[in-house]
């Protein structure tokens, strides 16, 4: 078994991902602040060793590299690198001492789409810093894999779901009040004809995605996969779904794009903006048929699951109040 170092283990994917790995016998180091605790409680965070560091506060000093190598590990997860910088700053402190790099990506380094579902090897277009910072790593992570050998897997998850966080929305936002006001049975309003999609993926299957590529590592280096679940759902179909889970005939209107944006919160509007103009779908038939990839969870599934946490915590109201 490995020595496996998961920077940002406490994290959505991590509070799945560190019990797994420990699970089929691996040493697991978690890298964080120490300032979050993981989302689901688990005997394996007893198990494992946990290493407190700032990352930005490293990398400034030019040691976060340097401090990560130190680990010894044999296989380092790295789930919060988010500019080339960041990256390039722990892979050259890694180069020639670890067998397997695994670099977290998303979807947003895809912008708007040509054809759809998006495969890997469709041109990347990213429409903000975050899906830049992405991409420019990726693309150098693919390239020192073909020129320098360095072992690196670049993975792309999607709209993370999970208990304990809210999913985005039929509103493509993160408002837990979304699915009260579907609860109470009000008109939801949906931008054009709610034909824009999102694509979910239950945090379990990011972390099944991760596992699969490094027992096939073979397969896996050099590469870059989709990770999410089988289909994207359209903000009507989604949204139409929630309406029955809570007894309620659906109930929508639509308007047009800015209309609509412009009667929503102004702390979510823009992350509105940014689901509906990116309308994500993605293929995962090369994790499927490289990787052996079959997610556990439809989006519908992993959402039905996390809005029932929510109720259950008091966010979201119960159907029966």
């Amino acid at each position: 078994m490995s020595r496996i170092v998961v920077i940002g283990g406490s994290g959505h994917v991590g509070s799945y991902l560190v019990p797994m790995l420990v699970e089929l016998g691996h040493q697991v180091v978690n890298v964080s602040r120490g300032a979050a605790k993981p989302y689901r409680p688990h005997y394996a965070w007893s198990l494992i060793e946990n290493v407190v560091i700032d990352r930005l506060e490293e990398e400034k000093k030019g040691t976060f590299g340097q401090r990560i190598a130190e680990l010894q590990a044999d296989i380092v997860i790295d789930m919060i690198a988010f500019d080339l910088g960041s990256t390039q700053q722990i892979v050259e402190a890694l180069r020639g001492r670890i067998e397997h790099y695994l670099f977290c990506s998303s979807i947003w380094v895809y912008g708007r789409y040509v054809s759809v579902p998006s495969l890997e090897t469709d041109p990347v277009s990213p429409i903000d810093a975050y899906g830049q910072g992405k991409a420019e790593s990726e693309a150098w992570l693919m390239r020192e894999a073909r020129l320098s050998g360095f072992p690196a897997t670049c993975f792309r998850p999607g709209h993370i779901v999970g208990e304990g966080w809210v999913p985005t929305t039929p509103q493509g936002n993160s408002n837990p009040e979304v699915y009260s006001r579907i609860a109470r049975g009000e008109t939801l309003a949906l931008p054009n004809l709610g034909s824009e999609t999102v694509h979910h993926v239950h945090a379990v299957d990011v972390a099944q995605l991760i596992i699969k590529a490094i027992e096939n590592r073979s397969a896996s280096v050099g590469e870059i996969f989709n990770a999410v679940s089988g289909q994207a759902i359209t903000l009507r179909g989604y949204a139409e779904a929630v309406f029955r889970w809570f007894g309620r005939e659906p109930s929508l209107k639509f308007q047009p794009f800015d209309e609509w944006l412009a009667g929503l919160e102004p702390e979510f509007a823009e992350n509105s903006r940014g689901h509906v103009v990116r309308s994500s779908s993605h293929s995962i038939e090369k994790a499927r048929v490289r990787l052996g990839y079959q997610p556990r969870y439809s989006s519908l599934e992993a959402i039905h699951e996390s809005v029932q946490a929510l109720i259950a915590q008091g966010q979201v109201e119960s159907p029966s109040r």
